[in-house]
């Protein structure tokens, strides 16, 4: 049985994205679907003492554009924006000097669009965590359906038996259209964590790094964790 799932190239996603990752066999960046202004695609947060503060990218481009025709306006400095924030909120974490540094490496290296920057910490932050998931983008299996079809069709294109699909896509797939093309549809059961974290009460609602400068690249944890729920 082959697993698939999909989602946005999202800016240093959350944690619960690189568990849908790890639960399947192949991943498919949904990079040649509409930008949207509160998709994610170019920003996240981060915990202060203050309180969520959002990192955001940027960006050439507009609602409704093709996430990989958007563009970040490297020439604003946010990438040094960013780091000096992650470094002012994070430099007590257990593990700031690890995470900071491959963080930096990573986000000075010049992009073409979001989509390809954000696949590529995406993809450096599961194979640091030992996530063996194969990538695919969905602009290269020439699907031109939309919606639930289209993720059928990606299915079908990549021989998926299963589709783990997020939680948030239950209001408008039909599990019925799913199984007519022999295709199981699941729903992830991640569920948030607490972990120590820096500043006051426990945040779930953060990127991934800020998991990562607290508990290192410890995906074995998050396993557990989810287990014990």
């Amino acid at each position: 049985m082959t697993t698939i799932s999909t989602h946005q190239p999202n800016y240093i996603p959350w944690l619960g994205y690189f568990y849908k990752i790890a639960k399947s066999d192949y991943f498919v960046f949904l990079d040649d679907v509409q930008y949207s202004n509160h998709g994610m695609h170019n920003y996240h947060y981060i915990k202060t003492p203050q309180g969520l503060f959002r990192l955001k990218i940027p960006v050439i481009g507009s609602q409704g554009d093709i996430i990989n025709t958007i563009y970040s306006r490297d020439e604003l400095g946010w990438k040094e924006k960013h780091l000096k924030m992650l470094e002012a909120n994070y430099k007590r974490a257990e593990f700031f000097d690890e995470v900071y540094n491959d963080f930096a490496a990573i986000i000075n290296i010049s992009y073409t669009n979001i989509a390809f920057q954000n696949e590529a910490i995406i993809k450096f932050y599961c194979e640091k965590f030992g996530i063996k998931t194969r990538f695919f983008e969905s602009s290269s299996l020439n699907i031109s359906s939309t919606s639930e079809k289209r993720i059928i069709d990606i299915c079908n294109a990549l021989k998926g038996d299963i589709y783990y699909s997020g939680i948030g896509a239950k209001s408008y797939q039909n599990e019925e259209n799913f199984t007519q093309k022999g295709i199981v549809l699941k729903y992830t059961e991640f569920q948030p964590f607490e972990y120590r974290q820096l500043w006051g009460d426990f945040q779930s609602n953060v990127t991934v790094i800020d998991y990562l400068m607290n508990c290192g690249y410890n995906w074995d944890r998050v396993l557990e964790y989810q287990k014990s729920l």
